[in-house]
Parts: C-alpha cells; structure tokens; sequence
C-alpha cells in the first residue's frame, strides 16, 4: 500500500471516509488504522512500523481537539505527513488545525482545511506527491481535475 490513513478514534471514519474513496477513485492502494497517539501509541508505532517496511510512501493523519497524532507520526518519519484537523471540542476543530499548523522546526505536517474538504484534498495532495514518481496516477489526476471544471 502506498497511503496509510491514520485516525486517532472510531468516530473520525464519518469524515476521513471521504479521503479513503477518494483515494479509492484515483485508484491508490491504501489502508486504514485508528490509533490513539495518547491512548495506542503502541499500536500506532506498530502500525507505522509494518507501513514503512511494506514500502509505504505518505501518511494521512487526522485528529481533533489537541491533534498530536500527525506530528507524533512525522517526528518518527522521513515520509511526507499529511494532517486532516477534525471538528470536536469547544473550538469547533480550530484547535485541531492549531496544534497540526504550529509544529516545531524539523517535524513538518502538511496541514489541510478543517474537515470533509481537508479529508479529500488530503488524499488529492497524496496523489499529487504519488504522481511524480507514476505518469499513470499522473494522467489521471489530469482527468480528474479537467472533470472538476465541468
């Protein structure tokens, strides 16, 4: 697989469903886990681990409240770290989006919108990183992006 989709619970797949069908659209071999930084970082690490060795490429993180989950993934990697910040809480996903944009230097997480959108145009972001290294993934976002115009 080449994405892993990270969540830090159960009730985050209502919207990073969205990023695993688009994902699934552009045809990106991917998979699933939901791990807790603070509550599985066992499993987390576990899952990090089987990932990189299987020749995994781009990790999709997503979290809300204090979103530590992206930036603990990119502090134990080299691969390109994708953030989703996830609504919940008393600030609506403003923390979330807070926590992932304001990482330290030398832990980069490329962090998207709030939400459904960021959730999509994370697994878009991934394709396009995906892309440089296969014309066919290539040529078919050049498809998907002529269809958004229509």
């Amino acid at each position: 697989m080449k994405v892993l989709v990270i969540t830090g619970s159960d009730g985050d797949w209502t919207i990073m469903d969205h990023c695993t069908a688009m994902l699934g659209q552009l045809g990106i071999e991917h998979g699933q886990v939901t791990a807790s930084a603070h509550r599985q970082a066992d499993k987390l690490h576990t899952a990090m681990d089987s990932f990189i060795s299987g020749g995994g490429q781009v990790f999709i993180c997503a979290a809300g409240m204090a979103a530590h989950l992206a930036g603990v993934v990119a502090s134990q990697t080299t691969l390109p770290v994708l953030a989703v910040p996830l609504a919940g809480g008393a600030m609506g996903g403003l923390d979330a989006l807070l926590s992932m944009v304001q990482m330290p230097r030398g832990v980069p997480v490329g962090t998207l919108a709030i939400g459904k959108h960021g959730a999509i145009n994370a697994a878009l972001l991934a394709a396009q990183i995906l892309a440089l290294n296969d014309e066919t993934l290539a040529a078919t976002l050049v498809r998907y992006k002529a269809s958004l115009a229509q």
